[in-house]
């Protein structure tokens, strides 16, 4: 914790705030001005396949994940031909769909996947839905059949505007050729900006074979979308009071911080408010998992400190957080005692769940450049607040209620030691990609996160599959660093076949194959409250005498190095090879135990005041103050 700032800083974070208002100005509200990659000096006679390629090319897009078909064929004929757009041809659309928001986590640009129509587009569903419950800014563009035939039943048609429209931020159906340059222009607009999320753009055939007149919009006339960014000062005045006032604070974290990029300025805001902070599955890596403040992350399978600190507290204050179930646990025993500061950039997002006593709608660079100021003089008026009797307690929940693991009772390996390692040897600058399940809970425990976007995962949807095909769009976006797809056997048999395009694209990713030959978190489930009845979840892939398959001769045919680890005294040699391969995909097999769990564990729709720190040990902190 840092004291009160000086003159010469309070200065220096009001210039930076003030760089950061001027470079979301232009981009604010329903008109908006476009920087073009190339720009063009006049109108151009093309056709409409050849019009959605050079649109690509003027907003920026670099790589392009996709498959094609009837529909969308005229356009892969000129993309063929662009010297500015890779395209990746993977495996499946969903693959596609889920490397493209990879690519977007880890770059923080717009991730673009293709498909045609029918089947094509529909597989597009799951990544779709999965970008719009993250907030990942995502262009889906699909082939439609030609605009006479819409509505006919015609082969492969399927209404992917119809379909999509509830999980995406906006769906458009483009039949005039003349419309796609505006059409994609928006759509990289819409999906940036505000809060991020995907935006479908379906094209009929018929306007790609079209000739029509290529120009390229120099501005946006967006008349109902006017996401707002600058939060009203009168709240943030409210909301630094409450902040210098509290004697419980709690600063809550959501992934929205991390989508707005503002790590840094929290950091500040954590240091000089001394408050404790917890991120949320999808915030991990907004603040160091190293800052003294930091109790980890809170929910289901969250720490105790964290999730007691905010059932104790006296103020939330959220930021960029959705106060979704797996946080709150029962929703109406949830921060019983606290007052409710909650800043989104989405306005839907406020009072959805939790009510907020001081609403922020804004831009959270915008937010916390505006409170930093507000907060340092509020200490300056009134001094800071005593909260060394807070600290005291949340240090006591930290010294009894560490994080840590068993050892497995049947001899296999601990699956949260593999991952504890990997972590250590790896490092906090590598990218951790995982899908869903114990797997991606023990991977957001036991990895340091030290840095935003190193952390990667299906957290709203909690797609099974998501890890392979994310962890080869964030490497092809980060093509430097390190990449680790943290996988289970069940999701990596959903999506393993992209390891192909892994390969044939030199791209080379490493799974960390979490093999406990089960689907694992149904079946901690199936052991907590089926009284051990594991219906339908054993699938034989690494005990005993069956492999099927075989994940080290799959990873061989696939083109990959393969490797098994069995014994705890080979886990660090594997992970030390397996960081030393850059020349192909690795995946290494580690044979885990199926009784191990996640702990600790709040279980669906009961009070946070039960979590249980491990089977049959339930904390019983204070309740009164």
């Amino acid at each position: 914790m840092t004291g009160t700032p000086t003159p010469a800083q309070i200065a220096a974070r009001a210039e930076a705030r003030d760089q950061v208002r001027t470079e979301l100005r232009s981009r604010v509200g329903g008109k908006a001005e476009l920087d073009s990659a190339s720009p063009r000096v006049g109108p151009e006679e093309v056709t409409g396949a050849e019009s959605i390629v050079r649109s690509l090319e003027e907003v920026g897009a670099d790589v392009v994940f996709g498959i094609p078909g009837g529909a969308i064929l005229p356009t892969y004929d000129p993309l063929m031909d662009s010297a500015k757009l890779r395209h990746i041809l993977v495996r499946h659309e969903q693959g596609g769909g889920h490397a493209a928001s990879g690519y977007a986590h880890a770059t923080g640009r717009v991730g673009v996947t293709m498909a045609t129509s029918g089947p094509g587009a529909t597989n597009l569903v799951t990544p779709i839905a999965d970008a719009n419950m993250d907030s990942i800014p995502l262009v889906a563009i699909t082939g439609q059949v030609a605009s006479a035939a819409i509505g006919t039943d015609a082969f492969q048609e399927a209404d992917i505007v119809g379909i999509t429209m509830p999980i995406t931020k906006h769906s458009y159906l483009v039949t005039d050729p003349a419309e796609i340059p505006r059409t994609i222009a928006e759509a990289f607009h819409i999906a940036s900006t505000g809060r991020p999320g995907p935006v479908l753009v379906d094209i009929a055939k018929s306007a790609m074979q079209s000739r029509t007149t290529f120009s390229w919009p120099q501005e946006l006339n967006l008349p109902g979308y006017h996401p707002v960014t600058k939060p009203h000062s009168k709240q943030i005045r409210e909301a630094a009071k409450l902040l210098a006032t509290a004697r419980r604070p709690v600063l809550y974290v959501g992934g929205g911080v991390i989508r707005a990029g503002a790590s840094e300025l929290l950091r500040q805001l954590v240091d000089l408010s001394g408050a404790p902070v917890v991120t949320t599955l999808m915030a991990r890596g907004a603040v160091p998992d190293s800052h003294p403040q930091h109790l980890g992350m809170p929910g289901m399978h969250g720490t105790v400190p964290a999730v007691a600190a905010l059932q104790k507290a006296d103020l939330v204050f959220a930021l960029g957080a959705r106060f979704d179930d797996r946080v709150t646990g029962k929703l109406s025993s949830f921060a019983p005692l606290a007052t409710v500061v909650h800043a989104d950039i989405d306005p839907a997002e406020i009072g959805k769940n939790r009510t907020a006593d001081v609403p922020i709608v804004g831009d959270l660079r915008e937010v916390i450049g505006d409170l930093l100021p507000e907060l340092a003089r509020e200490h300056e008026e009134h001094g800071r607040p005593d909260v060394e009797g807070w600290w005291r307690q949340l240090d006591e929940w930290r010294r009894t209620y560490p994080r840590g693991f068993s050892e497995t009772a049947d001899g296999l390996l601990s699956p949260q030691h593999v991952i504890q390692r990997l972590g250590e040897l790896t490092g906090p600058d590598a990218i951790y990609v995982a899908g869903v399940g114990q797997h991606q809970m023990w991977a957001a425990q036991f990895i340091d996160y030290e840095h935003p976007n190193t952390w990667i995962n299906s957290g709203g949807l909690g797609t099974m599959g998501y890890s392979i095909p994310a962890a080869m769009g964030a490497k092809v976006g980060q093509p430097d660093r390190t990449v680790w797809a943290i996988d289970g056997d069940g999701c990596f048999q959903m999506t393993n076949q992209e390891l192909a395009t892994c390969t044939i694209n030199d791209i080379p990713i490493k799974v960390a194959l979490i093999n406990n030959s089960s689907l694992g978190m149904v079946r901690q489930w199936q052991t907590l409250f089926y009284e051990s009845r594991y219906s339908h979840t054993d699938l034989h892939t690494g005990h005993g005498t069956m492999r099927v398959p075989d994940f080290v001769k799959l990873a061989d045919a696939y083109g990959c190095e393969g490797i098994r680890v069995e014994r705890a005294s080979d886990v660090e040699a594997a992970i030390k090879r397996a960081n030393e391969i850059d020349d192909r995909p690795v995946v290494v097999d580690f044979t885990v135990s199926r009784d191990a769990m996640v702990w600790p564990m709040v279980a669906a729709g009961v009070s946070n005041d039960d979590i249980q720190y491990a089977r049959g040990i339930s904390p019983a902190w204070e309740r009164e103050d």
